[in-house]
Order: C-alpha cells, then sequence, then structure tokens
C-alpha cells in the first residue's frame, strides 16, 4: 500500500469511526436532556482534551480527545462527585429507573437508526446491482439435486423477495440459519415461475463463514465476455509489461483464452509468478511478459495484474439491474434490513459461542480501516452501505449484556426493578471487572486476527 492508499483509508476510517461514535453518543446526550439530566461533557475520544469548548445554559463542555477509539457523555451524578442541593432532581442517579433505562439505551439505538436512516436513502436512491439469474450449477450439488437450471432468476426466497445477487446472498444465509431448506421461487427462460426447495442444512460453520451460495452450486450466470483491455492502472504490473488499453488477450502462458473469465482466472492463480500474454494490438500479435503482485483474498493469495476488461454495454445490460424503491417501500425495507441484519449478528454471535461458527469473524481496528478504504474506493454509496453494517453491529455490541457496555447497565436496572432497589457496590464493581475482562478478551481476538491477517497476506 502506498502512502496516498494508506491516508485515503485512514481518512475513511477516521470519518466512519467519528461518525457512528458522534451518533451513538449524541443518543446519550438527547434522551438525557430531554429527561431533565444535566450534561457536564460530550467527549469524542478518551483522555486529556485536545480541544473543548463550553456552550449552553448549562456550559456543556464539547470535547475532542486524545484517544480517538470511543467517546463518553458526562452527566451530572452523586457517584461522581459533590451536587449541589439545587442541581440533584437534574443528577442522573436521581432519576426513576425506568428513565435511566432510556438514557443508556438510547446510544445503542441511535446507532441502528443511522442505519435505517442510511438504508432508506440508498433503496430509494436506487444502485446498480448484480441481477440475480442463476448458471448451470454443478452436477453434485444441493442445487443441482433440487433441479435449478441455468439462466433461471430468483425472484424470492422463503417468500421475501430477492431483487440481486447480494439480496439472494443476504437472505439464503438467513434461510439456513433458520431452517435446513430453503424455498426458491424461480422464474425460467420461458417465464414459468417455478418452487425450488434447496437443501441448505448439514453445513456446518465454516460454510457459512464462507460463500455460501457457492457450497449450495448456486453461481451467478455470466455472459461470455470478450478479453479486450479496457483500463490499465497506473504503475501496475502490467502497466510495467507494456499492456495497453484496447489490447485483446488471445492466450495466456500458452493458453489460448476467449472469455475474459479464462484471463481473470488464469491472472488469480499465478500470484508473483512470470506469465506470457500473447494480445492483438490494431491487426499485430504481440508477446508481453509479466508478475501479477500477490494480494490477499479470503485468507490466499492470488494474482492481481492491474487491468480491467473494456465495457460492453450488452453484457452491462444481461447482468445488472437497478434497484430503486418509493418512500415508504425503502422505510420498510431500511426497517427489515437494519432488523434482519442485528438478528443475523446475534445468531452469529450465538454460533461463535457455541463453537459453531469461526472466532476469525471477530475484526478489529485495522480490518475495518481496510474495509472502510476499499469501500470508498467503490464509492459513496458502498461506503454508505459499510457506514450501516458497521453502525449495526456498534449497536448489537453495546446491547449485550456485560457490565461495562451500555447492555450491561440495563442488565443492572433490571436486576434493580426485580429486587426493588439499587444492587450493592460491591456485586456491581464485581461485573464491571468481569465485564472489562470479557471486553479485553474480545479485543484481544480481535487484535489477533487482525494481525493473523497481515502476516498471512
Amino acid at each position: 500500500m502506498n502512502l496516498g492508499n494508506f491516508l485515503f483509508t485512514l481518512a475513511a476510517f477516521a470519518l466512519a469511526l467519528a461518525t457512528l461514535i458522534v451518533v451513538h453518543e449524541f443518543g446519550h446526550f438527547v434522551v438525557a436532556r430531554a429527561i431533565g439530566v444535566k450534561v457536564l461533557r460530550f467527549s469524542l475520544g478518551f483522555g486529556r482534551p485536545l480541544w473543548l469548548v463550553r456552550l449552553g445554559r448549562d456550559r456543556t463542555e464539547w470535547a475532542i480527545a486524545a484517544f480517538p477509539l470511543g467517546g463518553y457523555v458526562k452527566m451530572l451524578d452523586e457517584r461522581e462527585g459533590p451536587v449541589a442541593r439545587q442541581e440533584l432532581p437534574r443528577a442522573f442517579n436521581r432519576q426513576p429507573v425506568g428513565k435511566r433505562m432510556l438514557v443508556v439505551a438510547a446510544g445503542p439505538l441511535a446507532n441502528l437508526l443511522l442505519a435505517v436512516l442510511i438504508y432508506w436513502l440508498l433503496f430509494m436512491h436506487g444502485t446498480a446491482a448484480l441481477r440475480p439469474v442463476l448458471a448451470a450449477p454443478p452436477a453434485a450439488s444441493a442445487a443441482a439435486a433440487a433441479g435449478v437450471e441455468a439462466g433461471e432468476l430468483v425472484r424470492a426466497v422463503d417468500g421475501r423477495r430477492v431483487m440481486s445477487w447480494d439480496e439472494l446472498r443476504w437472505e439464503l444465509l438467513q434461510s439456513a440459519l433458520a431452517h435446513p431448506v430453503a424455498t426458491l421461487t424461480v422464474e425460467n427462460r420461458r417465464h414459468q415461475m417455478l418452487v425450488v426447495r434447496l437443501a441448505t442444512g448439514g453445513f456446518s460453520g465454516a460454510d457459512l463463514d464462507a460463500d455460501l451460495p457457492q457450497r449450495l452450486g448456486l453461481d451467478l450466470y455470466r455472459p461470455a465476455i470478450a478479453p479486450i483491455i479496457g483500463e490499465v492502472v497506473p504503475a501496475s504490473a502490467a502497466a510495467q509489461a507494456g499492456i495497453r488499453a484496447g489490447d485483446r488477450i488471445t492466450a495466456v502462458a500458452g493458453q489460448p483464452v476467449s472469455d475474459w473469465r479464462e484471463v481473470a482466472s488464469a491472472i488469480r492463480a499465478s500470484p508473483d509468478r512470470m506469465l506470457t500474454l500473447e494480445v492483438l494490438r490494431r491487426g499485430a500479435k504481440i508477446a508481453l511478459r509479466a508478475r501479477p503482485a500477490a494480494v490477499a483474498e479470503g485468507g490466499r493469495r492470488i494474482g492481481q495484474l492491474g487491468i480491467a476488461v473494456r465495457d460492453d454495454p450488452a453484457v452491462r445490460a444481461q447482468m445488472l439491474t437497478t434497484v430503486r424503491y418509493g418512500a415508504l417501500p425503502a422505510l420498510t425495507k431500511a426497517t427489515r434490513q437494519t432488523w434482519s441484519t442485528a438478528v443475523f449478528s446475534l445468531r452469529m454471535i450465538g454460533r461463535m459461542i457455541g463453537g459453531e461458527a469461526s472466532w476469525k469473524n471477530i475484526s478489529g481496528p485495522v480490518t475495518i480501516a481496510d474495509y472502510a478504504g476499499q469501500s470508498a474506493e467503490l464509492g459513496w454509496s458502498h461506503y454508505l452501505s459499510f457506514l450501516a453494517l458497521i453502525s449495526i453491529s456498534l449497536g448489537v455490541l453495546n446491547l449485550l449484556p456485560i457490565p461495562v457496555l451500555d447492555g450491561g447497565h440495563l442488565l443492572y436496572y433490571m436486576a434493580e426493578i426485580i429486587k426493588g432497589g439499587p444492587l450493592p457496590e460491591r456485586v456491581m464493581e464485581i461485573g464491571q471487572q468481569i465485564g472489562l475482562g470479557l471486553l479485553l478478551m474480545l479485543m484481544a481476538f480481535a487484535f489477533y486476527n487482525d494481525i493473523n491477517r497481515l502476516v498471512s497476506g
């Protein structure tokens, strides 16, 4: 990664992190103010303030602190220090337990509402997506056993409408977690609507971690694409080898090729290995030698040359569709998308705890920063989708009943309602220590996974 890409990735990560923290803490802030609690400080980051200003009737401090991975809202509280008698009604600890629960829950709920807002805007704006048209399944696959045929367009999974390949993958994952058979509604090439029952049971957590449609034998239909280069990335292996836009690749490593997928497959299978490419340029055949760079993808090394196929409007029309909804349907879909993603996250956490899914799914700041940069490079809609997904993850994580997290505080307050009074300080201290230990263990897993991904390439 060069310096420019590193700075771009860092900026994309910083913007995402700041947005999620501010939204989360603003949820706490707004509800606290609404129920009459005095807010002393709103801080983006922990530690010593690098910037601070006091605003409003209460002279609330708005701060940006030195350590950016988090933030907090400090409220008037007798447990934090002495409170003047006239201010006691505005102290957080003096509020009824129901109001305290509202303040605590407001942060995670703000993150979930941010996701709903982002998805709503994206669904209304419309995005280009791959049509869920199926290729011929492998003979021994679950899809072949179910009678899936090439060219069938998937319309729904378990009665839930799908309009893109990404939606198909998502609905299949949810279906596999819920029950052993997925019901696909498909439209064949004769425009007949058929129902296909696809066996999704018997798959391990590793199968769910990987590309589930591929495991089931479902693959995206791809029309033949002429192996003509449309773009060469500057300073890439292709540029260094003298490859130009407009070249038609006729052979790779001595093997004739007629489809772009054959070219891509040969390049991906040759990381850091010299390849001979034969190209047709203005009627003349030219032999060029290039060494694809080795890059990481899905835990393995693949070759990357730095070329892109020439755009073919006819092929694009066959493969792509624009997914767009009206305002009300978009809001309904955005709410469902946020809810189903949150439920899916909880199910995956349960599977990890039960040993049915790999702990490698936990990502730390390095991996999240990498995804932030990649999504930002793809465009604003991809970046917003990434932001919505991380916002949901943050909301779900904070609602887990772990002391030190918002969910832990909610657990204390529920115990207070049942007991009829606050829990003993010693019990809460022990809970905080246990919660901190669990959180540190989770962070250790995340950092280990980050380092492992970097080392393994």
